[in-house]
């Protein structure tokens, strides 16, 4: 993924928690969300990278090809149709006062309102985002399903405190439209915890830094591996961009119903990996963060 140094850090808002180290919670008013199809395309694309010393880069680099299973697809554009068309998303938001993008995706869960995405799409470098939107299904400015706004918004403790990349996991509890939620309107996926690693993935999003443009759901699918760096994550030979963070990793995806079960969202990159994602492991912190939102 591609720094962006136009972005800026969110001023300090507050968060609410039950208990010491309980999930981190943001509520808002989601009807102050306005966002119009020229505001959407103009939105800067979040990323998130990480940097290592020199010698370690090289290290990996030259184990590279042990490193990354093969792949069918790096970052094509989602033409099979299907489910996911639908569940997947645009996330738009406020970083204090310049207009950004993510992606996301809508699972299954009590109140039909639980959009996934990742942890820095909802609260980045000490401030949460405003203005907080899901867009299903994003064509090119267009809604087809509606725009979503945020009634809360939620990370993980790690990531609350210290923007632990291997919690970077952000759930959104988005509003009701005329009595029907939006699992009532586009459908949902599964979801899961403490799955299997190294195994074929398919993940979603939509990049929109070159050279992508945000428009069309795009896709990577191959073999994964765990990152032996930084993190615990998963990683997956992919190109998608800025903007593709918070889009979903799914086990068993079947490309002839766009349905699968989501283990992980698109995180972060190395930036002497191009072309490689990483996704975190949903673990028992996701699991509460999950439990959480699908009760509000």
């Amino acid at each position: 993924m591609v720094t962006s140094a136009a972005v800026v850090p969110a001023a300090a808002a507050p968060q609410e928690h039950d208990e010491p180290g309980d999930v981190a919670v943001h509520r808002m008013d989601a009807d102050a969300a306005d966002w119009t199809p020229q505001r959407m395309r103009a939105a800067l694309p979040l990323d998130k990278v990480l940097s290592l010393s020199t010698g370690l880069a090289s290290e990996v680099l030259g184990s590279l090809p042990d490193l990354l299973p093969g792949a069918t697809s790096t970052g094509d554009e989602w033409t099979g149709g299907g489910a996911v068309t639908k569940t997947a998303g645009r996330v738009f938001f406020t970083m204090d006062g310049q207009d950004a993008s993510c992606s996301g995706n809508v699972v299954e869960s009590g109140n039909g309102s639980v959009v996934v995405t990742a942890g820095h799409c909802v609260k980045y470098q000490g401030g949460w985002h405003t203005d907080w939107v899901f867009v299903p299904g994003y064509d090119n400015g267009a809604a087809p399903h509606g725009e979503w706004a945020a009634e809360q918004t939620m990370t993980t403790p790690q990531w609350e405190a210290d923007e632990d990349m291997n919690h970077d996991v952000g759930m959104a509890v988005v509003e009701e439209k005329n009595g029907r939620t939006v699992a009532d309107t586009v459908g949902t996926q599964q979801i899961a915890f403490n799955g299997e690693r190294g195994r074929e993935m398919y993940s979603f999003g939509y990049p929109a830094a070159e050279p992508y443009d945000g428009s069309t759901l795009t896709y990577c699918n191959g073999g994964t591996f765990t990152d032996p760096l930084l993190t615990d994550d998963h990683g997956m030979n992919c190109d998608m961009t800025g903007g593709s963070s918070g889009g979903p990793w799914f086990s068993s995806f079947d490309p002839e119903t766009g349905t699968g079960v989501q283990e992980s969202v698109n995180s972060f990159g190395y930036t002497f990996l191009p072309n490689v994602m990483f996704g975190p492991y949903f673990g028992d912190e996701a699991k509460a963060l999950y439990d959480k939102a699908s009760a509000a």
